[in-house]
């Protein structure tokens, strides 16, 4: 059975081209984007989302496992954080990312992307043949597979961390390669997506806990660079 609907993240010129190659092969395109301002920018009739969204309302009105994802929002941790969102929610989801380097196409793929598109060959004709040539279902060697040797870990912040005091939004994510930054979670213990509105301008502090994702290696170097060592680690999880 064919796609039914496309969901496109993101309100930019790449949204608009993907929208423009699709809207005929689909019975249905739905564009979204993260700030009311991008939806009053966009020639196509908006709807608003958020990154912590349960997808409560869209597992309602969307046959999920008939629908394709494109997630290209501009700021490559907004983009890896709604694969994320999504490949947890929706397992057979099919899910096609836009990457703006190696580094985050690497990223995207760990989050669950089947495919992930380098931005300069995101063009017309690219989309088109991606269309229709779907997507085999053995690309996906990411976080969903019982073998896979990532790992989450929750990292403590000490009082000698570089990330004390600083706003999560003022952090440089790119530099910390092979890891994923999922969520903080605050001394009372209240969990949040660190890409959320809520948690968009939390102050990290000493004793907060930030739950990351990634490879042994990648998470230990991680520890090394911020200062802070681990709080709890399963070396076998899933969603």
């Amino acid at each position: 059975m064919g796609k039914k609907i496309a969901l496109v993240f993101g309100v930019n010129q790449y949204a608009y081209e993907i929208v423009s190659n699709v809207k005929d092969k689909y019975e249905d395109v739905k564009l979204f984007a993260l700030r009311e301002e991008d939806r009053d920018s966009s020639p196509y009739p908006v709807e608003l989302f958020d990154l912590s969204d349960e997808w409560i309302e869209m597992k309602k009105s969307v046959d999920m496992d008939n629908s394709m994802a494109f997630c290209v929002l501009e700021d490559t941790a907004e983009n890896i954080f709604l694969t994320i969102s999504l490949r947890a929610n929706f397992k057979d989801l099919t899910i096609i990312a836009i990457a703006t380097n190696n580094e985050s196409a690497n990223k995207l793929k760990m989050a669950g992307a089947n495919k992930v598109i380098p931005l300069i060959e995101t063009t017309s004709d690219i989309i088109a043949n991606m269309l229709e040539k779907p997507i085999s279902s053995k690309v996906l060697h990411s976080i969903l597979y019982e073998e896979s040797a990532l790992k989450i870990a929750q990292i403590k912040i000490s009082e000698k961390s570089h990330f004390k005091d600083e706003q999560l939004t003022s952090i440089d994510w790119t530099r910390y390669n092979g890891i994923i930054v999922l969520s903080v979670m605050h001394k009372d213990m209240k969990s949040e997506f660190i890409y959320s509105s809520k948690a968009k301008h939390h102050i990290i502090r000493e004793g907060d806990i930030l739950v990351v994702v990634g490879y042994e290696a990648d998470i230990e170097e991680f520890e090394k660079k911020i200062g802070s060592e681990r709080y709890v680690n399963w070396s076998h999880w899933s969603w």
